[in-house]
């Protein structure tokens, strides 16, 4: 334990557990630790760094911002807050050729938070001012830790300290049209569903499924609402995950990628939802503030000038192709540069660390399965690395005796 973990064990709330590394530097989608050992990072502060780490757009954007305004609280608005949500809007329409009339009539209005869990705290804050109050959200799903957020997410190790939890819920398996068609009735509020489950280990819901969702919502009148936290702002090799299956939702958060880095959450609402909040019924004092702003907009601007949507499909499914090649791998999932893999062996704590060993950060999010989210800068001669030392991490991880399973 290098001396920076043992302060960090002595100051820091034991939420997280032990970390495994004490990193002092990055480039691109490479990271330096306190005893000088680098690693490819494959995770991408959970498909938070977008551009990687410290990339020349980002720093300079946040760096200009800071010389001008920093914060001004809500009670204002400044430039680089009107033009995200403008260029949210944008992206959020223009990437999707819809199959049906969408429902949503108006383009759309959003709120800045500061993360994932509070975008997604004001979506569900959202849904009650429909004057309905159940909410239909999926098994495996993963919505974030705050209260609200939490009561949507349905692991019971996650949600039971916590009980009892705000809303009347429901959850369904995810994927299951009979059983969402089951769930929602006329006084459902609105289903929540990631397109891509990204912590249990990145489910796909799948087109079709989507469509059926957006089917059954308009029918009952309810909201739909995508929380594209993890699978958003090009990490699926486009803007958005849901854009293939041609729908548009009333709700989509989003989070992480926003602002590589910086934290910036955002719930975007078209049509009548985008009307429903007024003055005094939600609130932030951070969200939206000019730096993160800019950032967002920095990111954005980063991913269309240098085409690294085209980059994370093509090396996504570059990855997804190598990754199945080894016959200890039964399943590869995924889209662009958000991949998922089964072994047929309980063993990817294993494959976490000796992946460390080799010189890769990867995520073991359960006992079988690896998550990949690296930055979208990842290049062709980085994966192609870490492809090259696949065989050997996984003969070193199933060289190990499994623990025995308790009784």
């Amino acid at each position: 334990m290098s001396e920076l973990q043992e302060r960090y064990a002595a100051s820091m709330m034991n939420t997280f557990g032990p970390p495994r590394l004490a990193l002092v530097r990055g480039e691109g989608a490479v990271v330096w630790d306190d005893q000088g050992s680098s690693y490819v990072d494959l995770l991408g502060g959970i498909a938070v760094n977008a551009l990687g780490h410290a990339h020349p757009a980002l720093v300079d954007a946040v760096t200009d911002q800071l010389r001008t305004l920093g914060h001004v609280s809500n009670f204002f608005t400044t430039e680089p807050q009107v033009a995200l949500a403008e260029k949210l809007l944008d992206l959020l329409h223009s990437s999707v050729e819809p199959v049906e009339t969408p429902r949503p009539s108006s383009f759309g209005k959003v709120f800045f938070a500061n993360s994932g869990a509070e975008a997604n705290e004001a979506a569900f804050k959202l849904t009650r001012l429909t004057g309905r109050t159940h909410v239909v959200a999926m098994e495996e799903g993963f919505h974030g830790r705050t209260m609200g957020a939490l009561a949507l997410t349905s692991k019971a190790a996650y949600r039971e300290p916590f009980e009892p939890l705000p809303g009347d819920v429901t959850f369904v398996p995810y994927g299951d049209e009979a059983a969402l068609r089951e769930a929602v009735t006329d006084r459902t509020a609105a289903v929540v569903l990631e397109p891509l489950q990204g912590e249990a280990g990145v489910n796909p819901a799948g087109d079709d499924y989507l469509r059926a969702v957006r089917q059954v919502t308009t029918e009952h009148g309810a909201l739909l609402w995508l929380d594209e936290v993890q699978t958003g702002m090009g990490r699926s090799g486009a803007w958005f995950a849901h854009a293939s299956s041609g729908i548009v939702p009333d709700l989509v958060t989003v989070a992480k990628g926003l602002a590589g880095g910086i934290p910036i959450g955002a719930l975007i609402a078209l049509g009548e939802a985008a009307d429903t909040f007024g003055p005094g019924n939600h609130g932030t004092t951070f969200g939206g503030n000019p730096v993160s702003a800019r950032a967002a907009l920095a990111v954005i601007e980063t991913i269309e000038r240098d085409g690294l949507l085209a980059h994370a499909a093509g090396l996504g499914a570059h990855l997804r192709e190598g990754l199945l090649a080894d016959d200890r791998v039964v399943e590869v999932r995924g889209s662009g540069l958000l991949v998922g893999l089964t072994l047929t062996e309980p063993r990817a704590p294993q494959v976490y660390q000796h992946a460390f060993d080799a010189g890769f950060i990867v995520n073991p999010p359960t006992p079988d399965r690896i998550r990949l989210a690296p930055p979208l800068v990842l290049t062709r001669e980085q994966a192609d690395a870490f492809l090259a030392a696949w065989p050997g991490i996984l003969d070193a991880a199933y060289a190990e005796q499994l623990p025995e399973a308790s009784s």
